[in-house]
Order: structure tokens, then sequence, then C-alpha cells
């Protein structure tokens, strides 16, 4: 099943392929912003909508959480909350809390499975009460049941870049946070994973997928899908014995 269906009951997950700085005055921010912003108006806050930031990242974390915020701010007042963790350690779920948006970044998608792990339950639960979701790169890769969080190889046979392989070399399927049901592939025209989300539906290791290309994002509603930004959003499914690959545009 291609749809990016959502379970649950949620305000939004918002799904960018990556690319940065932004692009289009962003264009792929705006919609998150004005949710988390008409969330906090609601709630009555002075200091903006409470954002958590999600960084897994070795040594630059709190450099990229102040070019984060400074660009977020922006765009919109925020109130914004560094929730940083080195590669193989776990988040602090004390942070996740008392919020109107969260956003996880992007980086070594494996590394932010790894650490997100622990908090899945809480994350799902968060979007379950309503509160938007903006996932970059590596954190739109996180969201599928099972994500897709890497490798260039199936078997013998190389189906994507090896730049595109986030250290592993065999394409990996693991348990992501569960917030939809579809494999989602990143990154897709610009590093080549649509390829290996055909080749993995074919071979069986999932059941088809969407690869969000960069300064895009696809937006997973109670009304629907939206694609926004400048690029497309690929569906892969299976068809008859066969892999049919289309496209969704902005709109």
């Amino acid at each position: 099943m291609v749809g990016a269906s959502a379970r649950r009951r949620l305000m939004s997950i918002h799904l960018a392929g990556g690319g940065w700085p932004f692009e289009d005055d962003g264009a792929v921010f705006r919609p998150f912003l004005d949710e988390i912003t008409l969330r906090s108006t609601l709630a009555g806050r002075l200091d903006g909508p409470r954002l958590a930031i999600v960084l897994v990242r070795d040594g630059d974390g709190p450099e990229k959480f102040v070019e984060l915020s400074a660009v977020f701010g922006a765009l919109g007042k925020i109130d914004p909350i560094a929730v940083l963790a080195p590669e193989g350690a776990p988040l602090d779920e004390s942070l996740l809390a008392d919020l109107d948006g969260l956003v996880v970044w992007g980086g070594l998608t494996p590394a932010y499975r790894d650490s997100l792990a622990s908090s899945f339950a809480v994350i799902r639960a968060l979007v379950e009460s309503g509160v938007p979701y903006f996932g970059m790169s590596a954190g739109a890769a996180v969201v599928a049941d099972g994500a897709l969080v890497g490798g260039w190889k199936i078997g013998d046979v190389q189906v994507c870049p090896v730049e595109a392989s986030q250290e592993l070399e065999q394409v990996t399927v693991l348990e992501g946070i569960g917030l939809i049901d579809t494999t989602v592939e990143v990154h897709a025209a610009q590093w080549g994973t649509v390829g290996r989300l055909i080749a993995a539906t074919e071979a069986g290791v999932i059941d088809g997928g969407l690869a969000v290309d960069e300064h895009t994002a696809l937006i997973v509603g109670d009304e629907g899908l939206r694609v926004v930004g400048s690029g497309s959003v690929w569906t892969v499914a299976r068809d008859s014995g066969t892999v049919r690959v289309s496209t969704l545009g902005v709109g």
C-alpha cells in the first residue's frame, strides 16, 4: 500500500526530503509553523510555540540547534527547546512534554533511529494528541512502521549510489516510530534513492513506499496528502507482478 495513511487521528506529519538552506522563502516549513503557531495561540502562550528540535549528532549539535532556532525564528516567533543526543545515546524524554511542535532533523539515519527508539511511544502519543511533527531527511525516514535506514546493496547487487548508504552495505529496514504505514525515502532525485526504493519493493524487502525530493515536503493529515516545495514525491508500489512508479506534484 502506498498511501502514507496515518492510523491515528493527528493534526499533521510533515516529511521533508532534505535540502538546506531552505528555498522559496521557506515554503516547505511555513505550513508546519502556521500549525504550531495556531496551537500555541489557542493555548495562550505569549512567547510563541514551544518547539522541540531533536538533533542526534556528534560534536555540532549545539551549534546546529542555534542555527535552526535562528532560521525558524526568522520565519515566525518560536520558543525553541533543544533535544540533543550524541550518536548512540537515547533522548531525554523529559524534554518532550508540553509541546506545540516537534522537529526531528537530519544526519545519520541509523543513529537517529537508534536514539529515538526508546521514545517511539512518547512521540506517537504526542502526535495522537495533535502535536504536529516535522521530519527533515533522517527525521522523515524514521516515521514509518518499517524504516528503511540505509544500505546500497541487496545481496550482491548495487541499488543506489554508495554515497547514499548511511554507512550500511545491505539495504536495512528496522522498526520505526510507527506514525504511518508506508516506507519513506529521502533525497530522492538528488541521491538516487528512488532506485533503492524500487529495488527493495521488487525484492520484497518492503511493500512499496514514498521517496521525497529535497526542498519538498509531503504533508500527511486528516484531510489527506499534500505536497509543498519545489520537487516531487515519488510513489512506488507492486502492480500485477511489476513495480509501478508515479509522482505526486506540488498542490
